[in-house]
C-alpha cells in the first residue's frame, strides 16, 4: 500500500505466507494464506506485518463500489476467509488475475476488470449484511427472517414501478404498519430501501463498457418514472451525475491511452 491515503481508492490485502495481523475494535485476528482485508493506508496501523510476510494489494477505484463512508468504515479492517464461500470464490479469481493483468488484451482484460469489481461489490454487500447479523439486537428480533425474505422479494421486482409498501406488505401477509417497522429497526425505510437498490442496479448498467443505453431507458427500466428526479436521485448519492457516471466508466475500459489499466487492480508485494 502507499505511504499516505487515496481518497478516491481503497485497497484490498490478499494474504500470501508469512505472519500477518489485523487489530480492529481491540481484537487482534492472524490471517491464514488466502485471507483478504479491505485496507486504507490512513488507518496502516490496523495490519501488523511479520518479518518473513508477502501480500498483494489490490487498488479499486471507490466509485465504482457504491458504497457510502459509514458502510466502508464498517468493514474496513474485517478478516474474510479466503478459504470457504465467497471469499474463496473472490481469492481465486483474485489469485489468478493478478499475474496475468501485464499480459492480458485490452478487451479481455477490461473484462476481468469489470468482473473483479462486481465481484468486491458483491462481498461488501455480504460483509455489510454479517455485520447487521451478527448485532445482538438485531439477531433477537423476530422479525429479521421476514426482512431478509422481503428484501429479496424487492430485488426481484425492482423493475415494477409500483413495487410499494402497500404491495410488499400485501405480498407477505403483513399489514404496512410493521412493514415500516422492520425497516425502522434496520436504520432505514422501504422507501430509501428500494431506493437504493434500484440506484445500484442502474449504476451497474450504466457502467457497462459492452452495451451502452440512454439514461433515460436504463431509469425506466429499473423503476424510476421520472428521468429528471432519477438524475437528482444519483447525483446525491454518488456525487456525479448519471452521464458523468457513465462516461467516467466508459473512458475507465476504453482502450486508448488515457484508460485506465486493468493492472490497477494488481498491487506488490511489501
Amino acid at each position: 500500500m502507499p505511504a499516505r491515503t487515496d481518497g478516491n481508492a481503497l485497497y484490498l490485502g490478499m494474504h500470501l505466507r508469512g505472519s500477518v495481523t489485523v487489530v480492529r475494535q481491540g481484537a487482534v485476528s492472524l490471517l491464514k494464506p488466502n485471507d483478504l482485508v479491505f485496507c486504507d493506508p490512513a488507518r496502516h496501523h490496523r495490519l501488523r506485518f511479520g518479518d518473513d510476510c508477502a501480500m498483494v494489494f489490490f487498488r479499486i477505484p471507490r466509485c465504482f463500489l457504491g458504497v457510502t463512508e459509514p458502510e466502508l468504515e464498517r468493514v474496513l479492517g474485517v478478516p474474510v476467509d479466503g478459504g470457504e464461500g465467497l471469499g474463496a470464490l473472490v481469492a481465486d479469481f483474485l489469485s489468478a488475475l493478478a499475474p496475468d493483468t501485464e499480459s492480458s488484451r485490452p478487451a479481455l482484460g477490461d473484462r476481468h476488470a469489470r468482473t473483479a469489481v462486481h465481484l468486491l461489490s458483491v462481498l461488501l454487500v455480504e460483509l455489510l449484511e454479517a455485520d447487521t447479523r451478527d448485532d445482538p439486537a438485531d439477531a433477537s428480533t423476530v422479525g429479521s427472517e421476514t426482512l431478509s425474505r422481503i428484501r429479496t422479494y424487492i430485488d426481484v421486482h425492482l423493475m415494477d414501478p409500483d413495487l410499494a409498501p402497500e404491495s410488499i406488505a400485501r405480498a407477505h401477509h403483513i399489514s404496512v404498519r410493521y412493514l415500516h417497522k422492520l425497516f425502522q429497526n434496520d436504520g432505514t425505510t422501504v422507501s430509501q430501501w428500494v431506493r437504493r437498490r434500484r440506484l445500484e442496479s442502474c449504476r451497474i448498467e450504466l457502467g457497462r463498457s459492452d452495451r451502452r443505453f440512454t439514461v433515460a431507458s436504463v431509469a425506466h427500466r429499473w423503476g424510476f418514472t421520472s428521468p429528471s428526479h432519477f438524475s437528482r436521485t444519483f447525483r446525491g448519492a454518488y456525487g456525479m451525475s448519471p452521464r458523468e457516471w457513465q462516461s467516467l466508466a466508459a473512458s475507465a475500459f476504453a482502450p486508448s491511452q488515457d484508460r485506465v489499466p486493468v493492472r490497477e487492480f494488481a498491487g506488490s508485494r511489501p
